[in-house]
């Protein structure tokens, strides 16, 4: 298949379900309410956005990136599981760990609300990873101050390691270095 442009989306392709697995690292939620209405604009409509995924060739399996309810669907709605096959309409981006995880954040804030525990956790891990504030205030839409809360609640003086305190206090007879 030629491809059109350099974005995925111009090459959709069709994964058996059984094929694609969630990431463990996605902050969004929706209410029950929200998913009866996915389902059923997804059996109206039809798939109309694809799943973006990671291909983890080692393991022949496709790691969501985003659409992880539109999966979801998939596996819970007999009806639209059997129109469509088994088959998930799926783009797939070939980016290291936690650039995806950016995307994830990306996509996500661009539509909701996340679970902040969720969010504390994946900026832990993104720092774990070697991504610097400024990095993940660029690539997931944060301001330093939202990061700092998020470093606050994961309760890691590791997420600190990079700056520099002044002394608050000292108990008597102790120098200030």
């Amino acid at each position: 298949m030629k491809t059109l442009s350099s974005s995925p989306v111009y090459n959709v392709i069709p994964i058996p379900v059984e094929k694609v697995v969630a990431n463990d690292y996605n902050p969004n939620r929706v209410a029950p309410p929200e998913m009866r209405l996915l389902e059923l604009s997804i059996w109206e409509d039809g798939f109309t956005q694809p799943v973006v995924c990671y291909h983890d060739v080692e393991h022949d399996r496709y790691v969501i990136v985003d659409g992880f309810h539109r999966y979801s669907v998939m596996l819970t709605s007999r009806r639209i599981r059997e129109r469509e096959h088994g088959l998930l309409p799926v783009v797939v981006i070939d980016k290291p760990l936690g650039e995806r995880m950016a995307s994830t954040i990306r996509h996500n804030r661009a539509r909701g609300s996340h679970n902040v525990d969720l969010m504390a956790s994946i900026v832990s891990e993104l720092i774990s990873i070697g991504k610097t504030d400024q990095w993940i205030a660029r690539n997931i839409g944060m301001d330093p101050d939202e990061i700092l809360r998020l470093k606050q609640l994961t309760g890691l003086a590791a997420l600190f390691k990079e700056r520099e305190f002044s002394p608050a206090w000292t108990r008597e007879g102790e120098k200030i270095l």
